[in-house]
C-alpha cells in the first residue's frame, strides 16, 4: 500500500463537503486542502494506457512533423482514494481536483507544440471508483516530429510515431503499458488526409535509457502514410513529359526556320526549370536525391539535349553551306569559255526559269552566247555548250557527292525523330518499374 503525503493547510475552512465516505476538504474558492503524492518505497505503480484518435489535422513535409488530436487515458489503483458506496458507482469529477491529487505525469516525446482543449472548460475528466480505481482522460492535440524519408517522393511511405513518457518517474517507480495490447488504440474511421492513405495504426512499448536518469518506460503509437500518386501525376509528371514531348516538334520543323526552333527550344527549358523550382520550393532541403528529381532533372536533360540538336544540325549546316559555295565557285572558274582539250561537244537550250545556281552547279560545261530564234513570242535563251571531258566527269561526281551530303545533313533530325522518343520510353518503363 502506497503512503499518504499530507501538505497542510491552515485549517479554518468554511465548510467540509463529504460524498460518501470520500472526504474532500476545500475552501471557499474550492482550493484543495490536501495533495496526494505518490511513495517511492515499494514496486513500481502500474499505469495503463489507451488512446483513441480523434484526428489526424496535418502532415508537413517542409517541417517534418504531424499534427493529431487524441483521446489520452490513464489508469490505475491508488487505494487512498477508494471509498465506501452502497451503490458501487464511480464518482467523475472535473480538472480541478486532478490539479490537486497525484496523477501520472505522461508527456510526449519529441514534440513541438501541444494543449489540452479547454472551450468550454478544460476538457479533463478523472472518475474514481469504490475499490480505488482511477480513470483520468484529457482531449490533447499535439504536434510532433517525424523524421521522414523522401528519397522515393512522391511515391514514398512515411512511418510516423507519437511517444509518450513519464517525465519524472522511472521503471522502477512507474510502469507504462498499453492497458488492452493492440487494442489500447482505436481510431475514427472517417479520418483522411488530402495528401496521404493512412494504411495502419499500431502500438509499441520499449525502454528509453537516459544516462543521467535512468530507464523510462516508452509507449510508441505508429501509423503509416502512404502518398497520394494522382495529385503529382496532374501537378508535375504529366507537365514534364509534355514539355519533353513539345521539344521534339522542332525535329518536324525546318532547320532553315531559325527563330521558330529556337523559341521553342528556350520556351521549354525555361518551363522546365519553373516545374522543378516548384516542386523543390514545397521540400525540405535535404541533402539527397528524390524520385522526382530523378524524373524532372532527366526531362530537362532531354528537353535540353533538344535544344543542342539543333544547335548542331545548323552547325552542320552553316558548314556544309560554305563547302557548297566554295565547290560552286570553284566549278564557275573552271566552266569558262575555253573549251581547248574537250572531247565533244554539245547544246542544250535552258530559258530564264532555271535559276543561277541550277546552271552554275553544271560542272564542266561550256556557256556560249545567246541567240534569238524565230518564234511567235521571243524568250531570253542561252545556249551551253555542254563539252564534257574526263576532267569534268570527276568534278561533276565530286559536285554531285557534296550536294548529297548538303541535302541528308537533316538526318539528324530524323534519326532525333526516333532516337529521342524511343529513349524517354525507356526511361519510363525502369522507372515506374523500379519506383511503383
Amino acid at each position: 500500500m502506497h503512503s499518504k503525503t499530507v501538505l497542510a493547510f491552515p485549517s479554518t475552512l468554511p465548510y467540509i463537503i463529504t460524498i460518501d465516505s470520500l472526504h474532500i476538504w476545500a475552501t471557499s474558492d474550492y482550493g484543495w486542502t490536501e495533495i496526494w503524492a505518490i511513495s517511492t518505497q515499494g514496486p513500481a505503480i502500474p499505469v495503463g494506457v489507451d488512446v483513441q484518435v480523434e484526428s489526424l489535422d496535418s502532415i508537413s513535409e517542409v517541417d517534418m512533423d504531424f499534427t493529431m488530436t487524441l483521446y489520452l487515458r490513464h489508469y490505475w489503483k491508488d487505494e487512498r482514494l477508494s471509498f465506501a458506496s452502497t451503490t458501487n458507482k464511480s464518482m467523475t469529477f472535473d480538472g480541478r481536483l486532478v490539479k490537486k491529487i497525484w496523477v501520472p505525469d505522461v508527456f510526449f516525446v519529441h514534440s513541438k507544440r501541444s494543449f489540452i482543449h479547454d472551450t468550454t472548460t478544460e476538457n479533463i475528466m478523472l472518475r474514481v471508483y469504490p475499490d480505488g480505481h482511477v480513470l483520468y482522460s484529457l482531449r490533447v492535440t499535439v504536434t510532433a516530429a517525424c523524421n521522414m524519408d523522401f528519397s522515393r517522393f512522391p511515391l514514398d511511405s512515411q512511418t510516423c510515431s507519437l511517444e509518450l513518457e513519464s517525465y519524472a518517474y522511472t521503471d522502477e517507480d512507474l510502469m507504462l503499458y498499453w492497458k488492452s495490447g493492440d487494442e489500447s488504440l482505436s481510431t475514427d474511421d472517417r479520418i483522411s488526409l488530402s495528401q496521404f492513405l493512412i494504411q495502419k495504426f499500431h502500438t509499441t512499448s520499449r525502454l528509453a535509457f537516459y544516462s543521467s536518469t535512468g530507464w523510462y518506460n516508452r509507449l510508441y503509437i505508429n501509423f503509416t502514410l502512404r502518398r497520394h500518386i494522382f495529385f503529382f501525376l496532374l501537378q508535375t509528371y504529366f507537365p514534364a513529359t509534355l514539355m519533353v514531348m513539345l521539344s521534339w516538334v522542332s525535329f518536324w520543323i525546318d532547320r532553315r526556320a531559325v527563330p521558330a526552333r529556337v523559341s521553342l527550344g528556350i520556351t521549354t527549358v525555361l518551363t522546365m526549370s519553373t516545374i522543378i523550382t516548384g516542386v523543390n520550393a514545397s521540400m525540405p532541403r535535404v541533402s539527397y536525391i528524390k524520385a522526382v528529381d530523378i524524373y524532372l532533372w532527366v526531362s530537362f536533360v532531354f528537353v535540353f539535349l533538344s535544344v543542342l540538336e539543333y544547335a548542331a544540325v545548323n552547325y552542320l549546316s552553316t558548314v556544309q553551306d560554305r563547302r557548297e559555295r566554295k565547290i560552286r565557285d570553284r566549278v564557275r572558274e573552271q566552266s569558262l569559255p575555253c573549251t581547248c582539250g574537250m572531247s565533244h561537244t554539245r547544246t542544250m537550250m535552258l530559258d530564264g526559269t532555271y535559276s543561277e545556281a541550277d546552271t552554275n552547279s553544271l560542272a564542266g560545261y561550256t556557256e556560249a552566247p545567246m541567240v534569238p530564234e524565230e518564234e511567235p513570242e521571243k524568250h531570253e535563251h542561252m545556249v551551253v555548250h555542254l563539252s564534257v571531258s574526263s576532267e569534268s566527269t570527276a568534278t561533276k561526281k565530286k559536285g554531285i557527292r557534296n550536294f548529297s551530303i548538303i541535302q541528308n545533313t537533316h538526318v539528324i533530325d530524323k534519326y532525333s525523330r526516333m532516337i529521342f522518343p524511343g529513349s524517354y520510353i525507356f526511361f519510363n518503363l525502369i522507372y515506374w518499374s523500379v519506383y511503383c
